[in-house]
């Protein structure tokens, strides 16, 4: 049973990584946007922590999901791809908080769908796996 679970870890260790620092991309999200919507508006609350937090996850995606270099051209592929998500994130806040949702069940529903969304794009199109076999064919 324990070489079972090994094997589904390593197996599956880059979506292990990846839940991992989603959920702390959500906590520095969400944590933000509590902060700010303190003192402002909260779809500007909303926005600012979106940015901010895109930072924290392309650096933890870099560093410890992908295991991939920080390039300018990386940067620009993810943030622009994030760019694309904020539309779905502001979308989805505007319509819930309209309802009268709870801001914080809101923020989780809307996070949760991003993080899906955001993986997707990480995976397929940013930090695509024919780039890091090359990349570590070449380290060895």
């Amino acid at each position: 049973m324990i070489s079972f679970i090994k094997k589904m870890i390593k197996k599956y260790s880059e979506l292990i990584r990846y839940g991992i620092f989603g959920i702390l991309t959500v906590i520095v999200n969400t944590v933000l946007y509590l902060s700010l919507s303190l003192i402002t508006d909260d779809l500007i609350a909303n926005s600012i922590a979106f940015v901010l937090s895109v930072l924290f996850a392309y650096w933890t995606n870099c560093r410890f999901v992908f295991r991939d270099k920080i390039t300018l051209k990386n940067f620009l592929q993810f943030f622009g791809m994030r760019i694309g998500t904020i539309l779905i994130d502001d979308g989805g806040m505007w319509l819930l908080l309209g309802w009268n949702w709870d801001k914080l069940l809101a923020k989780c529903i809307v996070n949760a769908i991003i993080i899906i969304l955001n993986y997707i794009f990480s995976k397929f199109f940013i930090f695509s796996k024919k780039e890091n076999t090359s990349r570590k064919e070449n380290e060895a």
